[in-house]
């Protein structure tokens, strides 16, 4: 099953208004190395997988979020994304890491980690569910 972890530095990043999750862009990369919940900006993670196959290293662009707000709490929803291998495999990768393309710095959010590597054949897809129970942000 897979679960949805914040970063430590992305309450602070928030509260410092570096993040206007209702306006900025967000990316997702693919990592088999785990990622630090110390982690703060986008060169603090491991490598993301090399282009290839359908993805491009990077990482996808997730678009903006849609927030959301009940009892004072905030919900952060982001349209699920679909990767598909093109042309050969993609992978292995076991983690999906949340950024925020937009800030200077990259700053990250979380990550998304589904307990082994993954490797997708040629022509199969992967769903980022983010408004799952592993993918919802809630503040």
């Amino acid at each position: 099953m897979a679960t949805f972890t914040k970063f430590n530095n992305f309450t602070f990043a928030l509260a410092s208004k570096l993040h206007n999750l209702g306006a900025d862009t967000l990316f997702a990369q693919l990592l088999n190395s785990a990622p630090v919940v110390t982690n703060s900006v986008e060169t603090d993670l491991p490598a993301d997988l090399s282009t290839a196959n359908g993805y491009t290293a990077g990482g996808v662009s997730l678009g903006v979020g849609t927030l959301s707000t009940s009892g004072g709490v905030a919900k952060l929803v982001i349209t699920d994304k679909t990767i598909t291998a093109s042309g050969g495999a993609i992978g292995p990768f076991r983690y999906v890491a949340i950024l925020n393309n937009t800030a200077a710095s990259k700053d990250l959010i979380g990550f998304i980690d589904y307990g082994s590597s993954i490797t997708l054949a040629d022509g199969e897809s992967l769903l980022i569910d983010f408004d799952g129970a592993a993918g919802a942000l809630t503040i």
